[in-house]
């Protein structure tokens, strides 16, 4: 069979963006081994200097501005990148973009970010003739997703279709698949091969995540769960924020034999499966993922737009719940050492609700893609 190639584009801006997009290619390999796919974060694979550059005044500015933050985001709100702002961002950043897929020759184009997606529109704008797919990977959907030129957006929920279709996008256009995670997150592990993996106990377990970035920092948040820990075992994830994780492992308080610091990791399915809160900045990919394991979920500060809009969904779906106060997390401690079995009974009722969920459907719309290319070509 002829091999087919998928182009995955993404940017570092969240690692959520890219996640999405490992995820789906994971899974298109899983589907089809015919197909060939290719990740990369745009900007920083043509521009290694200057992009982590941006990318870190980007996380300065979420987490020390948020009101400024959160205006810009709904000022614009419902409008697409113009453009003039493409054509700078392409003269500026994404020149040699063309040359990628000249030597990549990828028969669908997939972006998880809407920069790349608004770089390859202008593309298709002046001649480009290869299939764009959107994955749109939060449960909200901000005008900079939407371009005329893209084929094909791949969306979360109902919600999120219906965004897309009051902005005058066709129906025809648009698929309902969840956001791709890995499929690992799907698969049921052994509890008891993970704790020995980990040197964890078979005991109550909350997991705090903060993001790949690792903004879940907050001293007040961490001091309290710290103080349960002859309650509860505790696995805080730091991601990559390695000045945190070596401040907390000289912090007295943390070095508790329940107490577990960890940096970035691969096995966060595995994390998951054994823990039964989460409590976590509530982006896109990371609900997804803590969906797929049926875990209950607190919310910590989203940031604005599009976390806040997460926290709202899952919150009114009665997956998760926004900390309004360190009561609720003292109150969902008190439910893990004093009704166990309810907390776990929860977690199977949820797992039944979702069981109808094919993880898969976001692959399985890229192959129809490209079959569909196939025989129109």
């Amino acid at each position: 069979m002829q091999k087919q190639r998928v182009l995955l584009l993404s940017e570092g801006f969240g690692a959520g963006h890219t996640q999405a997009a490992y995820a789906l290619s994971s899974s298109l390999r899983k589907m089809a081994p015919h197909i060939q796919t290719k990740v990369i974060e745009l900007g920083s694979f043509l521009n290694p200097r200057v992009a982590p550059l941006i990318i870190t005044a980007y996380k300065k500015t979420v987490s020390s501005q948020p009101r400024l933050v959160r205006m810009m985001y709904r000022s614009n709100y419902k409008k697409s990148l113009n453009r003039f702002t493409t054509l700078a961002l392409h003269r500026i950043f994404y020149t040699r973009t063309i040359e990628i897929i000249t030597q990549l020759h990828p028969d669908v184009i997939v972006c998880t970010h809407p920069i790349p997606g608004a770089i390859i529109s202008r593309m298709k704008r002046l001649g480009l003739d290869v299939p764009l797919c959107t994955v749109i990977t939060d449960y909200d959907a901000h005008g900079t997703w939407i371009s005329e030129e893209v084929n094909c957006y791949l969306v979360s929920t109902l919600q999120v279709k219906h965004i897309l279709l009051d902005r005058g996008v066709e129906e025809s256009k648009i698929r309902i698949t969840g956001i791709p995670v890995h499929p690992n997150f799907w698969k049921r592990h052994s509890k008891e091969e993970i704790r020995d993996q980990f040197g964890l106990y078979n005991m109550p377990t909350v997991l705090v995540m903060g993001g790949g970035w690792g903004f879940m920092k907050d001293e007040a948040v961490n001091s309290l769960l710290a103080s349960y820990s002859d309650k509860v075992q505790v696995i805080f994830c730091l991601g990559s924020n390695e000045k945190s994780l070596e401040k907390m492992k000289k912090d007295p308080k943390y070095i508790h034999p329940n107490i577990h610091l960890l940096g970035f990791t691969k096995e966060i399915d595995k994390l998951m499966e054994v823990s039964d809160l989460l409590i976590t900045k509530p982006g896109g990919m990371t609900c997804t993922e803590g969906l797929a394991k049926a875990i209950p979920m607190l919310f910590h500060k989203p940031l604005p737009g599009q976390e806040e809009e997460n926290s709202h969904y899952f919150t009114s779906q009665g997956w998760g719940t926004p900390i309004s106060s360190l009561d609720d997390i003292s109150t969902w401690i008190g439910r893990l050492t004093d009704n166990y079995e309810d907390v776990a009974r929860t977690r199977e009722k949820v797992l039944d609700q979702i069981a109808s969920y094919y993880p898969l459907q976001s692959a399985q719309a890229i192959m129809d893609i490209l079959e569909n290319n196939k025989i129109s070509s």
